[in-house]
């Protein structure tokens, strides 16, 4: 067993003397022997030492995740089984409880909901802090292991502990897992208005928007004034369906840009469709929940006036992770590189902020529900925004998750006829009873008139 450990830490000198030794001096490669020699001393002494037994496997791969999450909020390690979880996901097609989480002081912290979920379901809000399930503490764990607590079989049950902003004492809310088949893209008529929710972005998004423009179309016409694109509480996805939103209302432009910590290679993404409701009034609804994805399609409509963006300030999750797998060892998510509008300002920890600032309004109680939402900058260890000691521009990436997906072990195969019926069950809130939207609705109409005058 010593000699396993010792192979270990010989290949990771190994790796360090490649690294350094052709660009730094000979102190540095040994001060990287001595860290290493360290590493070493201290997995044999749990080994020997520690209370109970434990494999090698976890004490590498809890290491691993060590190293990758103590750099930022969203670099992390995932195993196996987390990766195929999280590529069944991005297919829209999942089981679990449907909420997108991520790690805030040592707690799960609900980013947002997913529409029509066991989550949304049960109350599940963005910004609720879990901190326990089915009574086990939260805090110590990793998001990984955290979000593993929570997969488990469709139909079975489980009761998580939140505490809640304006609740004076925790609550216990008990969902029951389900198959998670995500229908990112719905849509209604509002009147002469075309309203498009956006949930998340996931493989599926691009043909949903594309189908949901067509219907809309089809159905009124000329009479069509304009489109509501509400993105609010939609925690991102992938790259890649962020730019063909993006495009579908863009002639031609720059979407995003991406730079690395060297910026020598800035990536840029161009719009590639050309606009599907031929230059009509867009307006596009965020607040607190729209994080990446959500935050790029928002940034480069406003940047190129393309659209007016109305709620209120985005999460300012405006970094990008790249997925390197690691053969059957599952993968390693790595934060890479940053977003960039195409005005060149940076998303990370200032996110975008509204064209007209609209609070949320719960009628009932006459009181605002957004403003007291925490964002990416108050996460432990986020990223201080690059804007603040570079220029513009940016570099390369492919596709990322905005956060961590409580996904179930095995996604079932879903019962087709059950899976329409509760798409048909969904309630989509109708203008009446949402400020925002409502204020959206009479600001296109006013767009729409005074674009007709022109």
């Amino acid at each position: 067993m010593r000699k396993h450990a010792v192979t270990l830490i010989t290949a990771l000198a190994l790796g360090s003397v490649a690294l350094f030794g052709t660009t730094t001096s000979q102190g540095k490669s040994s001060d990287t022997y001595k860290q290493l020699n360290l590493f070493g001393d201290v997995f044999e002494k749990i080994r020997a030492q520690y209370v109970r037994e434990v494999t090698d496997e976890e004490l590498i791969e809890a290491a691993i995740n060590g190293m990758l999450s103590s750099l930022d909020p969203h670099s992390s390690y995932l195993n196996a089984k987390s990766f195929e979880g999280m590529q069944v996901q991005t297919k829209g097609e999942y089981g679990g409880l449907g909420m997108e989480v991520t790690l805030d002081k040592g707690v799960v912290r609900v980013v947002s909901p997913i529409d029509d979920t066991p989550a949304s379901r049960a109350g599940i809000q963005a910004g609720d802090y879990i901190t326990k399930l089915d009574g086990e503490q939260v805090m110590g764990l990793t998001l990984t292991e955290a979000v593993d607590l929570m997969k488990g079989e469709v139909g079975t049950d489980i009761t998580v502990t939140v505490i809640r902003k304006g609740e004076k004492a925790p609550l216990e809310i008990t969902l029951t897992r389900d198959t998670i088949v995500i229908k990112s893209v719905r849509h209604r008529l509002e009147g002469e208005v075309g309203y498009i929710r956006i949930s998340s972005f996931t493989q599926k998004t691009e043909g949903g928007l594309i189908e949901a423009l067509n219907e809309i179309k089809e159905e009124l016409g000329d009479n069509l004034k304009g489109v509501v694109l509400d993105l609010r509480n939609n925690p991102g996805g992938l790259l890649n369906q962020s730019i063909a939103v993006s495009s579908a209302f863009m002639e031609r432009g720059e979407v995003v840009s991406t730079r690395t910590r060297n910026d020598e290679h800035v990536q840029r993404y161009p719009a590639r469709r050309g606009d599907l409701i031929d230059g009509k009034p867009l307006i596009v609804l965020v607040n607190g929940g729209s994080a990446s994805a959500s935050e790029i399609v928002a940034g480069a409509l406003q940047d190129h006036r393309r659209a007016v963006v109305v709620g209120t300030k985005t999460f300012g999750k405006g970094s990008v992770q790249t997925v390197f797998p690691l053969g059957p060892d599952g993968a390693m998510r790595l934060t890479t590189a940053y977003y960039f509008t195409p005005s060149g300002n940076s998303i990370q920890g200032d996110g975008i902020t509204p064209d007209v600032l609209v609070e949320q309004i719960r009628f009932e109680k006459a009181i605002t529900l957004d403003s007291r939402r925490r964002a990416e900058s108050d996460l432990r260890g986020s990223l201080a925004n690059p804007n603040a000691s570079t220029d513009d521009d940016a570099v390369e990436e492919d596709e990322e998750k905005a956060t961590e997906p409580a996904a179930a072990e095995k996604p079932a195969k879903p019962d087709e006829a059950k899976s329409d019926k509760k798409a048909e069950a969904t309630k989509l809130t109708t203008a009446k009873d949402d400020y925002q939207l409502n204020y959206a609705i009479n600001l296109l109409h006013g767009m729409a008139i005074a674009r007709n005058v022109h």
